[in-house]
This record gives C-alpha cells, sequence and structure tokens, in this order.
C-alpha cells in the first residue's frame, strides 16, 4: 500500500497565527480576573453626580467588561482572501 500526499503541511496547533493571538488574551484575562474577584471590599464610587457604594470587584468588573467592549468595537475585521473575485 502507497500513501499519497495531498501537499499540505501540518502545522502545529500553537504554530498557528489565531492561537499565538489568543494565549496572551487568555493569560491577562485570567490575571485581571483573578485581580477582580480579590478585591471584596466596599467602596464608594461618584458616577458623575450621584455616589455608589458597590463592592470593588463589581466597579472592577464593570470597567474590564467596558473594555473588553471598546476593545471588541476598535478590531479590524480582515477581508476575506476569497471575498474578492476577479470581474
Amino acid at each position: 500500500m502507497t500513501r499519497t500526499t495531498t501537499g499540505k503541511t501540518h502545522e502545529s496547533f500553537l504554530a498557528r497565527p489565531g492561537v499565538r493571538r489568543l494565549i496572551p488574551f487568555a493569560v491577562t484575562t485570567a490575571i485581571a480576573l483573578i485581580f477582580i474577584f480579590e478585591n471584596r471590599a466596599s467602596v464608594e464610587i461618584r458616577l458623575l453626580v450621584p455616589i455608589v457604594t458597590m463592592p470593588l470587584w463589581g466597579a472592577l468588573l464593570i470597567a474590564w467588561a467596558l473594555g473588553m467592549l471598546a476593545c471588541l468595537f476598535t478590531l479590524r475585521r480582515r477581508p476575506s482572501r476569497h471575498s474578492r473575485r476577479p470581474d
């Protein structure tokens, strides 16, 4: 029996660009969440006019979530290679 090759090379899981971008994000997120949930004291926070008393972890979690949303909105989407077709 002979093996036929398709010409494709096998990439390791960590060699893929998407995975390499995901690893620093996952590490930073884990550290941020540990920091957030370790701060459980109640604090007073001024929201423009009102003063709100809430746990510090809640305020940090809200700030982290807003930061994540800001990152999602500012990401540039790359056009797919298959979307451009010559006329």
